[in-house]
């Protein structure tokens, strides 16, 4: 179990990473006009979205070992609020896929100040996660 532990601790801080750099690169994608730099930054963001996905597979699923196999957590209310914020977790990432498809097709009409706020959504997730595992307060 406590390797399980490690992975999922190893491969969600991966993962954060991720959540953390995308948007930011988002931001300097809504500021760059030079062509040759926008299809850098692209590039950029396009492997780092596979990245993400391919960690955040094994990162949720050794959480949910943890969860439905070993018991930790299991019919406690800390638990449930901890998926909540995992859900949406989920969903900001696969948003941050539309809004790579978005910038992939030349059609983002969102600011950079927009993508600066976004940025910051994940650091509220990692927070109230790790709150939630750390304090269990209900």
């Amino acid at each position: 179990m406590l390797w399980i532990k490690t992975f999922h601790i190893v491969l969600i801080a991966s993962w954060f990473a991720g959540l953390f750099y995308l948007p930011r690169i988002f931001v300097n994608l809504a500021m760059e006009t030079e062509p040759a730099a926008q299809r850098r930054l692209l590039t950029m963001a396009r492997k780092l979205y596979r990245f993400m996905t391919f960690i955040a597979v094994p990162a949720l699923a050794c959480g949910l070992w943890l969860w439905l196999a070993v018991g930790i957590g299991r019919g406690q209310g800390w638990m449930h609020a901890k998926l909540g914020v995992v859900v949406l977790l989920v969903i900001y990432h696969a948003y941050c896929g539309h809004l790579l498809a978005v910038f992939e097709r030349g059609e983002n009409r969102r600011s950079d100040k927009w993508y600066r706020f976004f940025n910051e959504l994940p650091v509220l997730g990692l927070l109230a996660a790790v709150a939630l595992v750390v304090l269990k307060p209900f």
